[in-house]
């Protein structure tokens, strides 16, 4: 086959006829009528400008501003050609937030004891979700714009696991923080944190006790009233922008991958007890590996058999675990509507057909697809069903006067050209193909699939999603550079370095495309005194807490090209 850029892709199909609307017709408006070139970058607030960094080199330790990461312009799929900084246009500017984990930490059903297998069953800074969360939110309303194009944001996309383990609490919480207002992030008793980090054991951090277990052994600070605080009403200004939300697994699934419906496990959320410490080595494993599973009745036999019993806390039916129609209908509340728009992406009806997918308008031009790549089987891992692979190719075709075939054809049609930006919780590796138990006839679509199908449409621009806790952008180059896109992989907000992503789509009028990609921190010091509790001096402290994890990751930031960078792409629609 010839080689077919994006270009001659788009000029092939004819588009520049007299009413038609098309990439041949620049159908963006007065921004390419004589336009001007961009305003000078802004750098303030992003990592453009600092970065958290330790202070020192060994122990527990600290946080200080270090320099600013620059932008590492990447070309394995277009040419950067010179002159591009005063020729382009701004297309759409957005920000990606994603697995931000909101935490009800005196949860009975959460599996601490299993920090041992695995580390993200405990984090020192749990506590602090909602905290952190706010100190984002503050941020993307500080920035306002991408620091490249000064584009005010058109969206903010949230990718999944907005929180961590299916609870109504935590999902009130996460509206609340991106929408404004009250939160006060505590369940049980009113007055009294009741989770492991006032347990006494010594597997936990802590914090308000001169005992010197695991984690003050390893350097963590003793902070009388830190619980106290964590756990005290405080307000969120919300978002400005406009946003949309997306599944992860830890809102489908207990605690991430352990499917739903067990009754005796979802009466633990609401229930009395609730287990702090493991019970043998062996035991520990054997439930760690179930929970990994998603084998419910094993981890209900294993825990059933501890030989350490529960502890009695109180019970609350805020803790009750949400089903996907329900996580939905509180997102379609007028009440949780925010800045809009109303359902934050879900349709009008989704709380009654549980569809968690959709299309919107991000810009003029510029089309954002969120999916739900969870499986209600359990495991962590990803797929999509096989109604919802089709009603994506239906929507690219839509979308798409001329996109090839499975058979490497080219196909024309009449319809209006649009670029596309697709979000999900999972990324291009999604590979659980376990049957749905609330549809288990239909086919599961691996994440290699989808790629596929993205090949063949030339206006598909990036697949961006969360899930791995790192950054990491990876070209998925086609058959022609017309076929290519970005894959662009975004790092938590629950474990360090905690960063959000601006992502600014600009035509350089020269037959490329560049995506930029600019991380961001929240807005909190990187080092506060551990008398300052208030709420934002929780969030710097979230930050710091996190850094010092003994199961932290510190190649979870990426590599200088996984973190701020220019992607080229080629597109000339002149």
């Amino acid at each position: 086959m010839a080689d077919i850029t994006r270009r001659s892709f788009l000029t092939f199909a004819g588009l520049g006829a007299v009413g038609a609307v098309g990439f041949g017709t620049r159908p963006w408006g007065l921004q390419y009528a004589g336009a001007a070139p961009l305003p000078t970058s802004s750098i303030s607030g992003t990592t453009l400008e600092a970065v958290a960094v330790p202070l020192g080199n060994t122990g527990y330790r600290k946080l200080g501003p270090g320099p600013g990461w620059q932008t590492v312009v990447r070309t394995e799929l277009a040419e950067a050609k010179a002159g591009r900084e005063d020729r382009r246009t701004d297309l759409a500017s957005f920000v990606q937030i994603t697995d931000v984990h909101i935490i009800d930490s005196q949860s009975p059903l959460r599996f601490e004891f299993l920090d041992s297998y695995n580390g993200a069953a405990f984090r020192p800074q749990e506590t602090l979700t909602v905290q952190g969360l706010t100190a984002l939110v503050r941020q993307i309303n500080s920035i306002g714009s991408g620091p490249h194009t000064q584009r005010p944001f058109d969206a903010v996309v949230t990718t999944g696991d907005n929180t961590d383990n299916k609870e109504f609490a935590e999902l009130d919480w996460f509206l609340t923080a991106m929408n404004g207002g009250t939160i006060t992030p505590n369940t049980g008793d009113p007055d009294t944190y009741e989770g492991v980090q006032d347990s006494g054991v010594e597997l936990y951090w802590n914090p308000g006790s001169s005992a010197q277990d695991n984690y003050k052994q390893a350097g963590y600070p003793e902070i009388p009233g830190l619980l106290d605080a964590a756990i005290a009403p405080f307000s969120s200004p919300g978002l400005n922008t406009p946003w949309y939300c997306v599944f992860g697994n830890h809102d489908d699934t207990v605690v991430g991958s352990i499917p739903t419906g067990v009754p005796l496990l979802e009466n633990m959320y609401t229930g009395p007890w609730k287990f702090m410490e493991p019970g043998s080595a062996e035991q520990l494993d054997v439930l760690g590996s179930a929970a990994t599973s998603g084998d419910a009745e094993l981890v209900l036999a294993t825990l059933s058999s501890f030989t350490k019993g529960a502890e009695r806390v109180t019970s609350d039916r805020a803790r009750k675990p949400f089903t996907p129609r329900e996580f939905i209908a509180e997102h379609l509340k007028l009440e949780n509507r925010g800045p809009g728009p109303i359902g934050h992406g879900f349709a009008p009806d989704a709380g009654e057909t549980g569809i968690g997918y959709y299309t919107f308008e991000m810009a003029p031009g510029v089309v954002g697809i969120g999916m739900d790549s969870t499986n209600h089987a359990g495991f962590a891992e990803g797929s999509l069903g096989e109604a919802q692979f089709k009603w994506l190719e239906e929507t690219l075709i839509k979308g798409s006067s001329r996109y090839f075939d499975t058979d490497g054809s080219p196909v024309s049609r009449q319809a209006t050209d649009t670029w596309f930006v697709l979000f999900s919780h999972h990324t291009s590796s999604m590979d659980n193909l376990r049957p749905d138990p609330t549809n288990p006839s239909e086919r599961r679509v691996p994440g290699s699939e989808v790629v596929d199908l993205l090949h063949r449409f030339p206006n598909v621009l990036a697949w961006v999603n969360g899930h791995s806790h790192r950054n990491k952008i990876r070209p998925k180059e086609g058959k022609t550079p017309g076929q290519s896109f970005w894959e662009i992989n975004t790092a938590s907000h629950i474990d360090f370095p905690q960063l959000g992503r601006i992502i600014e789509v600009a035509d350089n009028e020269d037959g490329t495309i560049s995506l930029f990609t600019t991380l961001f921190e929240a807005d909190s010091p990187y080092s506060v005194d551990y008398t300052d509790l208030s709420p934002v001096g929780l969030a710097s402290l979230y930050r710091e807490f996190a850094f010092n994890d003994p199961h932290g990751n510190p190649t979870k930031g990426g590599k200088s090209r996984d973190q701020n960078a220019e992607l080229l792409l080629v597109s000339d629609r002149s």
